[in-house]
């Protein structure tokens, strides 16, 4: 039974940790995001500048631990960083559910979407089994005993979970679980859908008794079916808060508004384009590739001369900061405002290009895969 124990525990957290690696390293830049929110937390954000690299070393970090575990080598030192490892990760879920100041753990990125309660449960079932792998390691068997092989097998495991992680990194996820992934409709994503169930909210009041300083707090329903409003000895104080009671379907982008420097909504304008058009989306101008920006007005010069495709440029930044870095550029795409929020989920890049037609993602690139005019007009323009 212990075995059986043993082996199941091995297997469970092995497997879980390489695949929460794997789905991290697919998407390394996202991962920094979420710890650059950590680090808002705690103020730490003196470490945002290398959000991205840390990422990439705790997907590492989780892979080889995880792989390593599965193999059997090392028991000592890997269950000791797993069990390392799961204590931090167990602190920082607690924070966020306990204190809801991440909405979301990050733990299999984009792809298993957890609450903070569920990402808190997930790691204490997690700390259990490692806890029981820890006590238990003298009796973990490794695959081999060779120490050649061992060696390699954990230098190859390091050497690919970080090209992985680097290649991601450079040249966009190799699986995009966003909701501006190619093929994908930006007007139908920003719609509910016929039929669709909407989120249910109760009204909650908080209620004062003038003779006795009572308090108490009723949902709206209540508050009316037991005719409270007509005892005027009780009064509603404060602000009523919403409470969801049934989560309806989850609209994938809710969060895209597209302006320009007055505040006009262009979005529909923008994103429902019937023709071909390019967005460039620079979320931060001050971190932009400018070698990659040039290149990019460059292409986009040329569609307009050859094709007349529209191409705009889409950021976060101020009006004001946008004008000089549009002026000192030579920008020829006209320049709108976004949060930097659905800029950062648009592509992970900065800057990247997406050409739509129609509202459908027809393709996107890293700024470092982006294809040449002639290689783009041939392939969509020409058609």
């Amino acid at each position: 039974m212990q075995k059986i124990a043993l082996n199941f525990s091995r297997w469970f957290v092995g497997i879980l940790f390489t695949f929460s690696g794997l789905i991290k390293a697919n998407d390394p830049l996202g991962f920094g995001y979420k710890l650059q929110e950590y680090f808002e937390v705690f103020h730490i954000d003196f470490l945002n500048n290398w959000a991205t690299g840390i990422a990439i070393i705790l997907c590492v970090l989780e892979i080889v631990l995880g792989a390593l575990l599965l193999f059997g080598f090392w028991r000592n030192q890997v269950t000791k960083g797993l069990l390392g490892l799961i204590i931090f990760f167990t602190f920082l879920t607690f924070v966020s559910a306990a204190f809801k100041v991440v909405t979301s753990c990050g733990c299999f990125g984009d792809a298993i979407p957890l609450t903070p309660w569920q990402s808190f449960t997930k790691d204490l079932i997690l700390l259990v089994l490692i806890v029981y792998l820890f006590i238990n390691r003298e009796k973990i068997n490794p695959i081999t005993t060779n120490a050649k092989l061992q060696k390699g097998l954990a230098i190859g495991v390091f050497a690919a979970s970080l090209l992985f992680g680097g290649f991601t990194y450079n040249f966009l996820p190799i699986i995009d679980f966003l909701p501006y992934k190619v093929g994908s409709s930006i007007p139908e994503s920003m719609k509910l859908p016929p039929g669709a169930a909407q989120d249910e909210y109760l009204i909650m009041y908080q209620l004062k008794n003038k003779k006795t300083n009572e308090t108490k707090t009723m949902s709206d329903k209540d508050y009316m079916a037991q005719e409270i409003w007509k005892d005027e000895n009780w009064e509603v104080v404060g602000t009523p808060d919403r409470k969801l009671i049934k989560k309806g379907y989850d609209i994938k982008i809710k969060d895209l508004l597209i302006t320009d420097a007055s505040g006009t909504d262009y979005t529909k304008e923008i994103v429902e384009n019937p023709y071909y058009n390019l967005v460039v989306v620079a979320y931060n101008l001050k971190d932009a590739n400018e070698k990659a920006v040039q290149e990019i007005n460059a292409l986009a010069l040329n569609a307009t001369d050859q094709f007349n495709i529209r191409t705009v440029l889409l950021t976060s930044n101020s009006a004001q900061d946008a004008d000089a870095f549009s002026k000192k550029n030579k920008l020829f795409a006209e320049v709108f405002y976004a949060d930097a929020v659905p800029l950062k989920s648009m592509v992970r890049a900065n800057p990247g290009v997406l050409l739509l037609k129609n509202g459908v993602i027809v393709n996107k690139w890293h700024f470092h895969t982006l294809p040449s005019f002639d290689k783009l007009s041939e392939k969509y323009f020409t058609k």
